[in-house]
């Protein structure tokens, strides 16, 4: 056997085991006629498709097909969500005002945190404007300025958001990076449009404020507030599909969970904050809370994954299920 042919079918393993016998000559066999005749490893691309199948077929079997368009839709609400925060947090760095209680300030800013809300507005932008690979590639600079500027801040000293602002704005974008690449314009102009009324309303709310109110104080009001409104529009959108015979928007709605939770995240650690005996929400009050945030939203979905297989038990592929005379999806032979 030849070694870019044993490492395709060390690749193979990604796919359930009846898939493989009924389909893994043939799989191999496509990529090895497309390979070029001096290649001795799989490209980057064709092991990250044949990774990408293999999760698809093992979705298939445990009877969550829909879980990777759920995870899609929840891409695309993520990122409406995301961009309306990014919003109404720039319009409050140039709102409110560090002279009244004297705090240190990032120029005509309250903080640092104006790079990373200006990036992803622009990541809007471009998500709006340009090829869907360029819109992706935006929203990951966003998320790595929303990483990088907790680091960078201390390191200069500089004035940055509070953590618990910055925590659900990286999770959204990370779920923002699976936007799909065939959305609709509508679909696509949609987080550009809730910017401007995000922003017009931070004006409203924080207008001659203190810094204090943006960095530390009830500016983390809103963010529950944010997360509300997602969980509606989630749980809305489950129920119409629902109706269609289509769970993606049950799937949805639990991915979304996650970023939901963290959104409450500063009216938790506050409930929190008595019971660990702190004198206030610390890093490690902050960080453990996120902590049990993201098991118990992983655990929901785990859950709502082993429910669905034992549900559909018939989903598991055999070789007489798939059928050994059918035609193969890829090269239709």
């Amino acid at each position: 056997m030849r070694d870019l042919e044993r490492r395709y079918r060390q690749l193979l393993r990604a796919y359930p085991a009846g898939y493989r016998q009924a389909r893994g000559a043939e799989i191999v066999g496509t990529y090895l006629d497309l390979a070029g005749p001096d290649r001795r490893r799989p490209s980057i691309l064709d092991a990250a498709d044949v990774l990408a199948g293999g999760g698809r077929e093992r979705l298939r079997a445990a009877g969550a097909a829909d879980l990777l368009p759920g995870v899609r839709l929840a891409a695309i609400l993520s990122h409406v969500t995301a961009t309306a925060l990014a919003g109404f947090w720039a319009a409050a760095e140039v709102v409110t005002t560090s002279g009244a209680w004297g705090a240190p300030a990032f120029g005509p800013f309250a903080t640092t945190g104006v790079v990373v809300w200006a990036g992803w507005l622009l990541a809007a932008i471009v998500h709006a404007l340009a090829p869907a690979s360029w819109g992706r590639m935006a929203i990951g600079l966003a998320l790595l300025l929303t990483v990088a500027v907790m680091p960078v801040a201390a390191l200069f000293e500089l004035p940055r958001p509070f953590l618990f602002v910055l925590l659900p704005q990286a999770t959204l974008g990370l779920l923002a990076l699976a936007v799909p690449s065939e959305a609709t314009r509508p679909l696509r102009l949609m987080p550009l449009a809730v910017a401007p009324a995000a922003a017009l309303i931070a004006v409203g709310v924080l207008s001659g404020r203190s810094a204090w109110f943006y960095r530390f104080g009830n500016g983390g009001a809103f963010l529950p507030e944010a997360g509300a409104v997602l969980l509606l529009t989630a749980m809305l959108a489950a129920a119409a599909l629902s109706l269609r015979g289509d769970a993606r928007g049950l799937w949805a709605l639990l991915v979304l969970l996650t970023p939901v939770g963290l959104l409450a995240l500063y009216p938790l650690t506050e409930i929190i904050v008595p019971l660990v005996g702190a004198g206030h929400a610390d890093f490690r009050v902050i960080t453990g809370t996120a902590a049990a945030i993201f098991v118990a939203g992983g655990m929901t979905l785990a859950a709502a994954l082993a429910i669905s297989r034992r549900s559909h038990p018939s989903a598991t592929p055999t070789i007489a299920a798939i059928g050994l005379h059918d035609r193969c999806p890829t090269c239709g032979r």
